[in-house]
């Protein structure tokens, strides 16, 4: 008996003889970005920790591709996750990141003035990063159950006041760029839902309102809301004359990281080594973009950036992709935390930004970052894979 024909279907072509596409198991583009930029971690590291403490040349940058190649494994693990599940578990997500937080707080390790990260045997776990990706998932889960109130001023608060209990607990760490995530994470998913201007607009008078209270009037009145500490980070830089040691500190390590920059010049110096590496303090982390730039100059920081202009760009697009509203929440929520990190962390190696220790994503060295960013871009993999799945290709949005 003869196949029977769709109504689109050309008489000469049945079901079975029409060709199969071949479907990705990743975003191609994404997983190229991800590779590039580890190389040029891994490239820059090598350099920049040829001399340290241990003894061994090789002990950063060996603990650092362990680092991405676990990551690389959780990542195409996840894209084989259905994301739709985690939306019973919000509360409980909730829950795990308030806990992680507090336990921080309680049993962290101090180190250079903060309280963020708990000692483990192979490494230093630091909640407030894995913290990103359960205020994403959470966040997304929530507006999807709240759908039909979407713009309602009520969601738009819940939103806002659920995500600044963890962001306090962050702030008193004191971790301030892990704090700036997190708003940027709550402002990108209610955008991406639909909230009006006008929540927006409220929104940015009371965070003006708050930051002129705890940074001039409450001060004033011999009233710290904030540390000195953190204070000075956030105005140190756009003093010319500091005094205390913090703002001489933070404005000690911009000018170098400018200056590191600038001496790359072109195509970089040509033997960089860890006596040149040393003048710009924690190139291996918060400064890697100095680092790159010293190391590979214009061109190298150039394709750096156009890097994660395409890394940024494929979050985008599976944004866009997704098949139902909470996959494109979550792709927003993700987006909004890497497009946070990479302009602040840029900034602050230009001397743009106050200097608030925030990471450069699949960059700077760390476990508890490159793990972290592995798993938000391991989700969208997951809502790329089901977007390009024979039930997703029906929409012209499903098509790569």
């Amino acid at each position: 008996m003869a196949a029977t024909l769709t109504p689109i279907q050309q008489p000469s072509e049945s079901v079975s003889q029409r060709p199969r596409r071949l479907m990705m198991p990743l975003d191609p583009l994404l997983t190229l970005a991800v590779i590039g930029l580890g190389i040029f971690s891994l490239v820059t590291i090598s350099v920049t920790t040829r001399v340290n403490q241990t003894g061994n040349p090789h002990y950063f940058v060996e603990r650092q591709a362990i680092y991405l190649g676990v990551g690389l494994l959780l990542m195409v693990a996840l894209s084989r996750f259905d994301y739709g599940l985690l939306r019973q578990f919000k509360y409980w997500i909730y829950g795990l990141l308030i806990l992680i937080l507090l336990a921080v707080l309680a049993l962290g390790s101090s180190a250079l003035g903060s309280t963020r990260a708990i000692s483990l045997p192979l490494f230093s776990f630091q909640s407030s990063e894995i913290g990103k990706v359960l205020l994403v998932v959470f966040t997304a889960s929530l507006l999807v159950d709240r759908v039909r109130r979407l713009h309602d001023r009520q969601t738009t608060a819940l939103v806002i006041a659920l995500m600044l209990v963890p962001t306090v607990m962050v702030i008193a760490e004191p971790d301030l760029g892990s704090s700036l995530v997190y708003i940027s994470v709550a402002l990108g998913v209610l955008f991406v839902a639909g909230t009006p201007w006008r929540h927006f607009a409220a929104l940015g008078l009371l965070a003006a309102i708050a930051l002129t209270i705890a940074l001039a009037l409450a001060p004033a009145l011999g009233v710290h809301v904030l540390s000195k500490y953190q204070e000075e980070r956030l105005t140190g830089f756009l003093t010319t004359h500091v005094e205390s040691p913090e703002a001489q500190r933070q404005r000690y390590q911009q000018e170098q990281s400018k200056i590191a920059i600038g001496a790359g010049r072109q195509t970089g110096l040509p033997h960089v080594g860890p006596a040149q590496s040393s003048f710009v303090p924690f190139d291996e982390s918060d400064f890697i973009f100095a680092a790159v730039s010293e190391q590979h100059g214009f061109v190298g920081a150039a394709l750096v950036l156009a890097l994660y202009a395409l890394l940024i760009w494929r979050c985008m697009r599976i944004l866009t992709m997704s098949r139902d509203l909470y996959g494109s929440l979550i792709a927003a929520g993700v987006t909004a935390m890497l497009m946070c990190q990479v302009f602040v962390n840029v900034g602050v190696a230009v001397g743009i930004m106050p200097d608030t220790g925030i990471t450069l994503p699949l960059m700077s060295y760390g476990g508890s970052s490159v793990l972290t960013t592995m798993l938000a871009l391991g989700l969208l993999q997951s809502i790329y894979v089901r977007a390009r799945s024979p039930e997703g290709a029906k929409s012209p949005v499903g098509r790569w």
